[in-house]
């Protein structure tokens, strides 16, 4: 506009030039040390930051994985597809990669969001959003994310993290196998070595994927003899995993059979024998070698075939019996378990002697203390000096297998060279011996996998005997620190025991005299009231001559026999005096006949009442034996069903073999 000033009107909204008066005024306020406030220096002003709740309609979206809601929200404020919307400083990528169903909104989304953002968009941790796609198992996500920005795999979190780390930390298996295909080992630092590699091996360790430990092993051996920066060595992480040895299982007859037949591979069943070197057959000349090769040509074949049959047979019995398969995912695992246990102690076993012994300390007393005699015997015979390994408070193996009643770690004794007498003679600190603890009272945790305070307190007095065989006679009358001998100790530790002990012998004594006098008396008064009653002539029973009736009077005099001396040997319990021993053999003993005499009695009232009925009620009537007899059996079964247990269990721990003894052929120096 022709002559118009240059000058903005009083209306615009535009910020005026300082004058010069008003530069020299800020400029002395500067020189003095003055703050600047109001019109003495003016400031830019900012929009006010966004409440979080402004953001909520986008976070609900990306958990519904509702993109439409989500785009319109983009378009309404664009600044949100990178933006912070949570407390925790999440970004809406964040959020949308940790649920399955929107994978589809993850990649509308990354079209939006430049390549060289994704390793910036970081929450308050220092995690992107491919850290949290291993932390919820996402691997579609994952792929996504990946295949936009490769260098996302190896971006370290604040806590010195990587994906990988997460996935196996939250034990996502597939996205492990995953991230181990696209992480990058050749950057610096490399995420498979030194204390990242370990500690991923430690993480894969306790998510119990054995299978990706010994991959990892094998590709980086020297993780076995490294430290995570807690501390901790893959044998040490291993040793606290029980279940994942055979010894750390507890299995029933049954399941016991179906463990060692389950195969534990179904490629690697059979594998074919080697028949002779086929290309240097020993006859030296053409027939020999053509005979050797149709000879593995025909077993090849049938190792094949034989091969697929097996295959089929179990994924058949699978399909029926799904247990079968977690038995044999279970076998499969504690194969792989040990397998990792021999590579881990071959490569700490290559160290030097103070390095090997100090790796191998904690591991082999954690096992002890677990009882993973796997664990130990492997390290013992990697490394025998482990034997003298011992704790802050002086036990050693034995010691510490002894106090926490581990029977598989005592064993390994019988495996032992005349070593065994040095490692059974040790103190602790309290100058406690080996028989010192064996007179303590088991932990709570060991004590209750036996039945019954009775047979707890004779499993103690076997552990004691067992224990002081060990022992030179002069241990058994040492005192330890509380001025103890160790038979002392036993009767102050198992004095509780005792009187549980008695109280629950006497109450099971009770309650089954009742049942035996209730059968004395029945089985009394039916030999005198025979079924039909007498002849009045001769006095002789009416079916005397009939085969139910000799049935009848057979089974009834054992029914009131066998009840008379189980209430005797009932009686015999209720009147014990209850010293420590009488729970070896003494009372265990009375309690087993008087068991056995009760179901034997019961059993005999049983038959000898369905005679009875037979002869009153079923003459030429032979289909009446069938529902009597079931209903004769449904009392026998109860019995068998409810005391049986408790009775296998008498029988075992007095009179089989036990718990201790030579358990492997693995002999250890």
């Amino acid at each position: 506009m022709a002559g118009s000033s240059s000058q903005p009107e009083l209306g615009d909204n535009v910020r005026k030039e300082p004058g010069p008066l008003m530069k020299l005024i800020l400029q002395a306020g500067r020189d003095k040390g003055a703050p600047s406030q109001g019109l003495m220096e003016p400031v830019e002003k900012k929009e006010p930051e966004k409440d979080l709740n402004w953001y909520l309609p986008l976070y609900k979206a990306a958990l519904r994985g509702d993109w439409e809601s989500a785009k319109n929200f983009f378009n309404q404020d664009p600044e949100a597809i990178t933006a912070k919307i949570t407390k925790v400083s999440e970004t809406v990528l964040h959020i949308a990669v940790g649920t399955q169903r929107a994978t589809s909104f993850v990649k509308e989304l990354l079209e939006l969001i430049p390549t060289e953002a994704l390793v910036t968009l970081k929450d308050q941790a220092g995690q992107t959003a491919l850290h949290y796609a291993a932390i919820y198992g996402n691997v579609e996500a994952a792929e996504l994310l990946v295949t936009k920005s490769p260098e996302l795999t190896n971006v370290w979190s604040g806590a010195g993290l990587l994906p990988i780390h997460l996935a196996a930390g939250y034990a996502n298996k597939d996205m492990i196998s995953y991230l181990f295909t696209v992480t990058r080992d050749d950057v610096e630092p490399s995420p498979f070595a030194d204390r990242s590699g370990v500690e991923l091996l430690n993480l894969v360790i306790s998510a119990e994927f054995y299978d990706l430990a010994l991959y990892l092993i094998q590709l980086y051996p020297k993780l076995a003899t490294l430290r995570s920066p807690a501390g901790n060595t893959a044998l040490r992480v291993i040793a606290g995993k029980p279940s994942a040895f055979p010894s750390g299982i507890r299995l029933n007859v049954w399941q016991r059979l179906i463990y060692s037949c389950v195969p534990v591979k179904f490629g690697n069943v059979y594998s074919p024998a080697k028949i002779g070197d086929m290309e240097n057959p020993a006859a030296g000349n053409q027939m020999s070698m053509l005979i050797c090769r149709w000879v593995h040509f025909f077993w090849e074949f049938g190792s094949s075939v034989c091969k697929k049959c097996h295959e089929a047979t179990w994924e058949f019995i699978e399909w029926l019996v799904p247990y079968f398969k977690s038995v044999r995912d279970t076998r499969l695992m504690h194969r792989q378990t040990l397998q990792l246990i021999k590579r881990l102690c071959a490569e700490v076993a290559g160290l030097d002697y103070s390095s090997a012994a100090s790796i191998f300390d904690g591991p082999i007393l954690l096992a002890a203390v677990s009882g993973i005699s796997e664990l130990v015997e492997e390290i013992l015979e990697s490394f025998p000096p482990a034997i003298w390994s011992r704790n802050q408070e002086g036990h050693n193996i034995f010691l510490l297998a002894v106090e926490n009643r581990r029977e598989n770690i005592f064993n390994i004794l019988y495996q032992m060279s005349e070593h065994k007498q040095l490692a059974t003679q040790l103190r602790d600190v309290k100058r406690n011996n080996i028989l010192h603890l064996a007179g303590k009272r088991a932990p709570p945790a060991r004590l209750s996998l036996v039945s019954g305070a009775a047979l707890q307190m004779q499993r103690e007095l076997q552990w004691y005997k067992e224990v002081e065989k060990y022992v030179l006679p002069d241990s058994k009358d040492a005192r330890n620190s509380n001025g103890r001998t160790p038979a002392v100790e036993f009767s102050v530790e198992h004095k509780d025991l005792v009187k549980e002990g008695e109280k629950w012998m006497k109450d099971t004594a009770n309650s089954c005299t009742v049942s035996a006098t209730l059968i004395a008396t029945i089985g009394f008064a039916a030999s005198i009231t025979v079924p039909g009653g007498n002849n009045s002539d001769s006095g002789f029973p009416i079916f005397h001559k009939n085969t139910a009736f000799t049935i009848f009077a057979i089974f009834d005099a054992l029914s009131l026999f066998s009840s008379t001396a189980s209430l005797l040997m009932f009686l015999s319990i209720l009147t014990a005096r209850y010293a420590e021993n009488d729970f070896l053999y003494s009372l265990p003993r009375r309690l087993i006949i008087g068991l056995t005499m009760l179901f034997l009695s019961i059993t005999s009232m049983m038959v000898a009442f369905s005679a009875t009925i037979y002869l009153v009620f079923g003459e030429k009537k032979a289909w009446t034996l069938v529902p009597v007899a079931g209903l004769a059996c449904l009392p026998v079964t109860l019995f068998v069903t409810l005391q049986y247990p408790l009775l296998k269990d008498m029988i075992t721990s007095t009179y089989c073999p036990g718990i201790f003894g030579k358990r492997s052929d693995r002999l250890l120096f």
